[in-house]
């Protein structure tokens, strides 16, 4: 077995800025093209939605700061603040708590299985 291969395949992994593998699963999860996440317009409310859903998770799932956040989607440290802010906010609906559980629940897998 070729260890350098292996190592490099998850070096390759943990490459990718966490922002991007969030973005991935949302964007996947919710039907909307991950371009959209990035996209530097407010876009329509379901791609607003799915961006501050991702920014909430790369914060609390990935424990990302507010600025690297920012920097990654292309907004205002202050603007990140208040997508994780709405997002807490609208996890006391049972439905959207349950999404956010489920999608939480596939991110913490997709990390501990890419840690090795």
């Amino acid at each position: 077995m070729n260890i350098g291969f292996v190592s490099g395949a998850r070096d390759a992994i943990f490459a990718i800025p966490p922002a991007e593998r969030v973005a991935e699963l949302v964007a996947r999860e919710k039907g909307i093209p991950k371009s959209l996440l990035f996209n530097s317009s407010r876009c329509r409310a379901e791609a607003a939605l799915a961006r501050q859903l991702a920014m909430y998770l790369t914060h609390v799932i990935l424990r990302q700061n507010f600025t690297a956040i920012g920097l990654a989607f292309g907004r205002d440290r202050t603007t990140v603040s208040h997508a994780c802010a709405l997002i807490e906010d609208l996890r006391e609906d049972p439905d959207f708590e349950a999404d956010v559980s489920r999608l939480e629940a596939l991110l913490e897998n997709h990390e501990d299985r890419t840690r090795g």
